[in-house]
């Protein structure tokens, strides 16, 4: 009987042991993806196409700006929705954004109605690099997700050169809220889960 306790109770205290190790784990993890989150961005070099993810403020103007600049000659905004037009997306900017871009610069702009999600978005974005055999990318999107959108469009086209450009969404812009600390505490779990391959195979089962 006192065998079978002491067996319990080490089998207690390891599985204790165990739990803790992965919170510190997840923990200095964490830490470092708020760090990372957080970290203005540098300049990108030229690049082929820029591709902006929708989902939050500043995307679409940082990718415009970058575009105006001259750091690509094209531009995918992707997982716009189904009816938008270039003439929608420009009324939405701030009007002296609007009023300060080119006219021309809408015939470098092409919008991707279709994709839903990151996964979406990676695969939106392959289509339209392949079709227009471009050969590097700068990846415009949040902070918190430039390292999830980073990996999942790797993924689809390896063979294209990637370079990120987040941005800082008012939501990052006081990061010790508790709203702001449950944004990236999930995007943290969800890059942990795509770093594994387990979120596109979750995908795929949800669409069969």
């Amino acid at each position: 009987m006192k065998q079978d306790d002491g067996a319990a109770r080490r089998f207690l205290l390891g599985t204790l042991a165990g739990l803790l190790g992965c919170m510190l784990l997840w923990g200095a993890g964490f830490a470092w993806f708020v760090n990372d989150a957080l970290t203005s961005p540098l300049r990108p070099p030229v690049a082929d196409g820029i591709v902006a993810l929708t989902g939050g403020q500043g995307r679409i103007e940082a990718s415009l700006r970058l575009l105006a600049q001259g750091q690509a000659r094209q531009l995918l905004i992707s997982g716009v929705a189904p009816h938008a037009t270039t003439a929608t997306v420009a009324g939405a900017l701030p009007p002296d954004m609007a009023a300060r871009l080119p006219a021309g610069l809408w015939h470098q702009v092409t919008l991707g109605r279709h994709a839903t999600s990151t996964i979406g978005n990676a695969d939106e974005t392959a289509q339209w690099a392949r079709d227009n055999g471009l050969h590097s990318l700068i990846v415009v999107t949040a902070g918190y997700h430039i390292r999830r959108a980073m990996m999942e469009i790797h993924r689809t086209l390896p063979d294209v050169a990637l370079y990120p450009y987040a941005v800082r969404p008012p939501a990052l812009q006081s990061p010790l809220r508790g709203s702001s600390v449950r944004l990236m505490a999930t995007e943290y779990d969800k890059w942990l889960m795509a770093s594994l391959g387990l979120a596109r195979n979750m995908t795929t089962r949800a669409q069969n």
